[in-house]
């Protein structure tokens, strides 16, 4: 059993003991934490908070934990049920709510549940005010209401209508062009509350051409939900047998979109968000932000445009924090999350699916063509373990040292230039592992990049 305590919320397998499993008297001590927090920083007692879940099997069960707990604290509940994640973030700032709680754990498989928290403007708690919810949870500091002072429950079901309402709002979005190229799509949506979400929005476009695969809600994830390309085999034989145009992949909670060309082949992950900010930046001089492992190619891009390309350090919400920092119009990560400022600041893959179906309506191209448009770029994930006696900012310094002549961002790890190429050294916070990310414009040459820089550790370790 696994229970991961991060700045960020709670994450755990469910069952097994307190403190080793995400159990219920784990749920109801970080929820307690949460709605002392938030009442903590409002500077009064009565608060409300908003809860939405993902399809997980154990969803109903986080659920009405989660709930009692926040109405045992004095909270009152607005229960957006099975939703997505963005769909929740906007449904805070839309209710005035002080806060938010997304019962999911994004692409991790069945045995998993988290709570995402949220602050009053539908992001993501920080680094430090994730260490104060600990801290509150660590202490049990927090205290419960009196049988007069209870919160109250109400449930709205109408937050996903409100979302894709105001995708469809969005000037970039072309429903009339959509509904024109007369789209046949395939989606896969894992047994989750894409499920719900993406035929919705698909038929509000104009798209009545869907075939779905694994959209009933049960969280029996049919194959592993990370939507990247070793788990989506199956859709992309799909969508060559039915001659549909593309596909789209959504993760569990909807945050993270991959796509698929006609001839079944990926789009690629990190070109989700190339794809989309090519779009707006064809009409929105700006600039943008991913992060410091994401690819080069959304900085070409940019560049090409007269924008100006920023790198963040890696989580949504630093991405988030650099993106209003440097006022960009597009901005995401390169595992398939797209944040569009102009709707909210989240991950979002309804948005990305709008804005993705409007531009490939528009240029008239096949989905496989608009991605021959990019520069093709590969990325390689590697990592090296260490035996714990070993420091690893020490072993990071020494890479530093010896690369000190290359460009060097140390904003998280450190990512070394060179040229076309470039490689990125993060340390985990809790094993001692190096992940080491490289990229080069072929798979080969991403790879040797990559063990040049193992080597190098290697070196480092044997002086």
């Amino acid at each position: 059993m696994t229970l991961i305590k991060s700045i960020s919320g709670i994450r755990g397998t469910i069952g097994g003991q307190p403190g080793e499993g995400l159990s219920p008297i784990d749920l109801v001590k970080f929820t307690s934490a949460f709605a002392t927090f938030i009442k903590n920083s409002k500077e009064t007692d009565k608060i409300t908070i908003v809860v939405g879940r993902d399809g997980r099997v154990s969803g109903e069960m986080v659920n009405n934990i989660v709930i009692g707990t926040l109405m045992g604290m004095g909270v009152d509940v607005i229960d957006g049920g099975l939703s997505t994640t963005p769909t929740i973030e906007m449904a805070v700032t839309k209710t005035g709510a002080d806060g938010g709680i997304i019962l999911t754990a994004s692409h991790n498989p069945k045995q998993w549940n988290a709570l995402k928290l949220l602050k009053s403007n539908g992001e993501f708690i920080s680094a430090k005010e994730g260490e104060e919810v600990l801290t509150l949870a660590e202490k049990e500091d927090f205290t419960y209401a009196s049988v007069d002072s209870l919160g109250k429950y109400r449930k709205d079901d109408s937050f996903i209508d409100y979302h894709i309402s105001k995708i469809l709002e969005l000037p970039l979005v072309d429903t009339e062009a959509i509904k024109k190229s007369n789209f046949r799509v395939v989606i896969d949506c894992v047994n989750s509350t894409g499920g719900l979400a993406l035929p919705q929005l698909l038929n509000a476009l104009g798209v009545n051409k869907v075939e779905k695969l694994y959209c009933e809600p049960n969280g029996r994830f049919p194959h592993n939900p990370e939507p990247i390309p070793e788990n989506l085999g199956e859709i992309a034989e799909v969508v060559k047998k039915s001659n549909a145009d593309l596909g789209f992949v959504v993760d569990p909670d909807v945050d993270r979109l991959a796509i698929i060309t006609e001839n079944g082949d990926m789009f690629g992950e990190e070109y989700t968000l190339v794809a989309v900010a090519d779009y707006i930046l064809q009409n929105q001089k700006g600039n943008t932000v991913s992060n410091l492992s994401s690819s080069q190619a959304l900085r070409d891009l940019t560049e090409k445009f007269g924008g100006k390309y920023f790198a963040s350090a890696v989580g949504e919400v630093n991405v988030v924090d650099k993106m209003k920092e440097v006022k960009a119009v597009i901005g995401g990560e390169g595992n398939g999350g797209v944040i569009l400022p102009e709707l909210h600041y989240g991950r979002d893959a309804l948005v990305g699916i709008a804005l993705f179906l409007s531009y490939l309506a528009k240029s008239g191209k096949k989905c496989s063509g608009l991605r021959n448009s990019y520069p093709n770029y590969f990325i390689s994930k590697n990592k090296i373990e260490l035996n714990p006696e070993f420091v690893l900012d020490d072993i990071l310094g020494e890479i530093q040292e010896k690369y000190k002549k290359n460009p060097i961002n140390t904003e998280d790890g450190i990512r070394i230039e060179f040229d076309k190429e470039w490689v990125h050294l993060r340390k985990s916070n809790t094993e001692p592992i190096i992940r080491i990310y490289s990229e080069s414009d072929s798979e080969g040459k991403a790879e040797h990049l990559a063990k040049k820089i193992i080597e190098d550790i290697r070196e480092v370790l044997r002086s």
